[in-house]
């Protein structure tokens, strides 16, 4: 006992450490340089094969949804209002829907020149694993709310007739 309480009197025989207001932390605060862009949202792809290898790329197909006063919405780089505007699709346009955000309040979607769903896009067939969208046609973000849901993908791929149902 003697020992323990000599070991806590010698350890007690420090120098104080100086308190700056910061609990206890000597790690100098984080100051935000002006115009540090580290905060800025970088593009997010849209992603294809969601639903897995048994099922199209994309498994849905949506139209701009009518509204007054409303001609064309905007397609963002991120499911995002802040977003940059990359594109605007007409009331005409017509997409394939191949992601959600997980607030459900943006679609990702696949389109081809002018609105269109095009088979040149491949998104109409199945993919083997869930990926980024890197084909042919333009894709992006859209409101979810400026959407019409119009069906699935147009051309969906023949089920194989020896498989087992």
């Amino acid at each position: 006992m003697l020992i323990l309480g000599l070991a806590l009197a010698v350890a007690a025989c420090g120098e104080r450490v100086p308190q700056n207001g910061s609990g206890g932390s000597t790690t100098p605060p984080y100051v935000r340089v002006e115009g540090d862009s580290s905060l800025n949202r970088s593009a997010t792809p849209v992603r294809i094969g969601e639903m897995g290898p048994g099922f199209a790329a994309c498994n849905a197909r949506g139209t701009v949804r009518e509204r007054p006063g409303v001609t064309t919405i905007p397609v963002r780089d991120t499911p995002y209002d802040s977003g940059d505007e990359i594109d605007r699709l007409a009331l005409d346009a017509e997409f394939f829907i191949c992601s959600r955000s997980h607030d459900q309040r943006w679609f990702g979607i696949v389109y081809d020149e002018g609105g269109v769903t095009a088979e040149r896009c491949g998104v109409g067939s199945p993919v083997g694993r869930r990926q980024a969208y890197e084909g042919p046609c333009a894709a992006g973000w859209v409101s979810s709310a400026t959407v019409r849901l119009v069906s699935g993908v147009p051309h969906q791929v023949p089920v194989d007739s020896n498989s087992t149902q």
